[in-house]
C-alpha cells in the first residue's frame, strides 16, 4: 500500500519524486563538491538500507540515493543529521536546524570545479568561496543556481547558471626575467584572447582591453616572468540557463571583483528575490527573476549599500540572446494516415 504524502513538501526537503509510486530520491548537498571521503559511507548506507541499492551522482554534484520509501524518510533524516551538521553547519557555517533534514531545496547545491587545491590553471580556491556563499544563500526558500569555476576555462559551466562565479587574475610581468621566447604569446594565441605580442626588443606587449584573466601566460612561461599576484579576482556571470523554452548563455555582470565584493553583492540576492516575488517563494529560478525585474532594477538591488574595490567593472546594460520557440503560423497536426512530404 502506498501512503499519502505531500510531494511538494518532500521536494522542498531534498527528496525528489520517483516514477515508482511512493518512492523518492534523497539529494545530499555537497557545496563546492569537495569533502572528506569518510562521508561516502553515509550515502552508501542510505542506498543499501533504505534505497534500492543504487547510487546517482547528481547533475549538480549532489550524492543521490534513489528508491527511498516515503515511510522511511523520517528515519533517513535522522540518520543524516551528523552529515548535515558537519557539512552545512561546521564546514560552511550555515545556521540551520538539522532535526528534520534539509529545510529547503530552493538554493541548489553550489557547484564547483576542483580549483586551486589541485588544478594548475586555477586562479582561486573554489571550495572556500563556495562555503562562504553557502552561508549567505542557505537556507532560504528562494530558488537560485550557482556554479564556481577556478578559471575562465569554465569547466563548472558557470555561463549556464543564475549566477556563475569565475576566478580570474591580473598577471604581473617581470621584464627582467623575460627571455623573449614567445611561449606566452603562442599560448595566448592558441588558448586565450590573443592580447600578447613580442615587440622589436624581444619583450612582451599586452593589450589589456580583451584580457580575460585566465593566467595561461603564467603556466606557459618557463622563467616565471609572468606570475599571479597575491590578490584574487572574480567575475560574475548572470542569467544563464538550460531548459525547453528559453535556453541561453549568461552574460557578464561584473568583472575584476575581489572576494569581499563578490560576497557583498551576493548578500543582496535573498532581498532581491523576496522583492521580485512579493515575498512568495514560488518555484522560479534566479535568471527569470532578473528578466522579470529588468537588468537595471536587478543591478540597483545587488549593488545597494556596497563599496566595490577600485578595479571592479559593472556592466552598464546587458542584451540577452536566447532561443525562443514561438511561431504565429498554425501548424496542422498530422493524423496517423498522413506523412511528411
Amino acid at each position: 500500500m502506498v501512503m499519502d504524502c505531500n510531494i511538494e513538501k518532500l521536494r522542498n526537503h531534498c527528496f525528489r519524486q520517483s516514477k515508482v509510486a511512493g518512492e523518492f530520491m534523497l539529494q545530499l548537498r555537497v557545496p563546492g563538491a569537495f569533502m572528506d571521503a569518510k562521508w561516502l559511507k553515509i550515502i552508501m548506507h542510505i542506498c543499501n538500507t533504505w534505497g534500492n541499492g543504487t547510487f546517482h551522482i547528481g547533475m549538480r554534484q549532489t550524492l543521490n540515493a534513489p528508491g527511498i520509501k516515503a515511510e522511511d524518510i523520517p528515519a533517513v533524516n535522522e540518520y543524516i543529521q551528523p552529515f548535515l551538521k558537519a557539512i552545512e553547519c561546521e564546514m560552511c557555517g550555515v545556521d540551520m536546524e538539522t532535526k528534520n533534514g534539509y529545510p529547503y531545496i530552493g538554493p541548489r547545491n553550489i557547484m564547483a570545479c576542483i580549483g586551486g587545491i589541485h588544478c594548475i590553471k586555477a586562479n582561486i580556491n573554489t571550495q572556500e568561496i563556495a562555503h562562504k556563499l553557502e552561508k549567505i544563500i542557505y537556507p532560504n526558500p528562494y530558488h537560485v543556481k550557482i556554479s564556481i569555476a577556478g578559471c575562465p576555462n569554465d569547466c563548472a559551466k558557470a555561463h549556464f547558471q543564475d549566477f556563475g562565479i569565475i576566478g580570474c587574475t591580473k598577471p604581473i610581468y617581470d621584464i627582467d626575467r623575460c627571455i623573449g621566447c614567445g611561449a606566452c604569446v603562442r599560448k595566448c594565441q592558441h588558448a586565450a584572447t590573443r592580447v600578447l605580442s613580442l615587440n622589436k626588443h624581444g619583450k612582451i606587449d599586452k593589450d589589456p582591453c580583451c584580457c580575460v584573466g585566465c593566467g595561461e601566460c603564467v603556466t606557459a612561461c618557463p622563467t616565471g616572468a609572468w606570475r599571479r599576484p597575491n590578490k584574487n579576482f572574480y567575475k560574475i556571470i548572470i542569467g544563464g540557463r538550460t531548459g525547453k523554452q528559453y535556453p541561453r548563455m549568461g552574460k557578464m555582470f561584473a568583472n575584476w571583483l575581489t572576494e569581499e565584493s563578490v560576497l557583498a553583492i551576493m548578500k543582496n540576492w535573498p532581498k532581491f528575490s523576496e522583492w521580485a516575488l512579493g515575498g512568495k517563494p514560488v518555484y522560479l529560478h534566479g535568471g527569470h527573476l532578473i528578466d522579470r525585474a529588468g537588468y537595471h532594477k536587478f543591478k540597483e538591488f545587488m549593488l545597494n549599500g556596497i563599496t566595490l574595490n577600485p578595479e571592479a567593472y559593472i556592466a552598464e546594460s546587458i542584451h540577452w540572446t536566447e532561443t525562443e520557440y514561438r511561431s504565429n503560423i498554425h501548424v496542422k497536426p498530422l493524423n496517423q494516415h498522413e506523412t511528411v512530404k
